[in-house]
């Protein structure tokens, strides 16, 4: 099933007339995470066809344009009659300025709402997938970027060579696919790896929300299918970047390129670059290729491979 991520926010530090300040989502198997909660969130989630039936959302830090929304969007979920738990994710030292957003105005919130500090190098298990931690660089702030990993899949069955072996559809099929040795009546023995092929490597997905390109987040994306990094300014910057605890688009590519991602999205862009990003997009792809600058509304479509999980040679010196 494909794995939707839908940026709801692309903006740095302000919303300009293109675009709004930092959000987005995750849409996995019908279950949306939210990341950051810019101003005007949920007129955001509304515009681009994103669930208010969310459960978790997730915060890199504190920043008045990565938190601002939480009070509107809790007003309108109340509004809207939720019941249900709104858990929200943060770094540490993040849950009293969380508590204040969420009182302000004094409205009733008719749902309760869990707040969680969060360290670096935190993992939540979810399933079939987690969700893990990561420190990032930008000044003085505890900051956080995240990553979605699924587990490993199994190989792929192969019914038609069942049949040719004279082994019944049904729950030997089962058992062989979950691992285990079958004995046919015959008293043949038929081993997993002669019907099912290797195991498949699950998606990866990185954000790092405000960072200077740092280790941690070559090492977080290692392998990744899609990294989403910031890139607020371009090279004419550099010094801004380095004064203001940003990125350059190359740099993030830098990032993208000694990590081995697959692809790489460029968001949180400086209000000079808001109607044009090219020079962002050009100065990336010299770096690496598979580069885009997100809008508002753009949606990235990630489906399953087929390609094997990663081993590790132990006998390797």
């Amino acid at each position: 099933m494909p794995l939707l991520v839908r940026f709801l926010g692309t903006a740095a530090s302000r919303p300009t007339v293109e675009r709004g300040v930092a959000s987005l989502a995750i849409v996995r198997e019908g279950q949306t995470l939210l990341f950051d909660c810019g101003e005007g969130t949920q007129r955001q989630m509304m515009r681009y066809g994103v669930s208010f039936a969310f459960e978790d959302l997730f915060f890199t830090h504190t920043h008045s344009d990565h938190i601002l929304g939480i009070t509107g969007l809790i007003r309108t979920l109340a509004l809207q009659g939720r019941t249900d738990r709104l858990r929200l994710w943060a770094p540490r030292g993040a849950g009293k300025m969380l508590r204040q957003c969420i009182s302000l105005g004094g409205e009733r919130t008719t749902f309760p709402v869990d707040i969680t500090e969060l360290e670096a190098g935190a993992t939540l298990a979810r399933g079939d997938y987690r969700i893990e931690t990561f420190a990032v660089e930008h000044g003085p702030s505890t900051s956080l970027g995240y990553a979605l990993v699924e587990e490993e899949r199994k190989g792929r069955f192969n019914p038609d060579l069942a049949r040719e072996l004279g082994i019944p559809e049904g729950p030997l099929w089962g058992r062989i696919h979950r691992g285990e040795n079958i004995t046919l009546d015959d008293g043949r023995v038929i081993e997993p790896s002669v019907l099912v092929g290797e195991r498949r490597r699950g998606r990866r997905i990185v954000l790092t929300g405000d960072t200077r390109p740092c280790p941690a987040t070559v090492e977080a994306a290692r392998d990744a299918d899609l990294l989403i990094h910031e890139a607020t300014f371009a090279d004419e910057e550099a010094a801004r970047a380095i004064e203001t605890g940003h990125s350059t688009a190359r740099e993030a590519a830098e990032v993208a390129k000694a990590a081995g991602a697959r692809r790489l999205a460029l968001t949180h862009i400086s209000a000079r670059y808001s109607l044009n990003a090219r020079d962002l997009e050009r100065e990336a792809r010299q770096v690496f290729a598979d580069t885009m600058v997100v809008k508002d509304g753009t949606e990235i479509e990630l489906g399953l491979t087929e390609e094997p999980a990663a081993t590790t040679d132990a006998a390797t010196s």
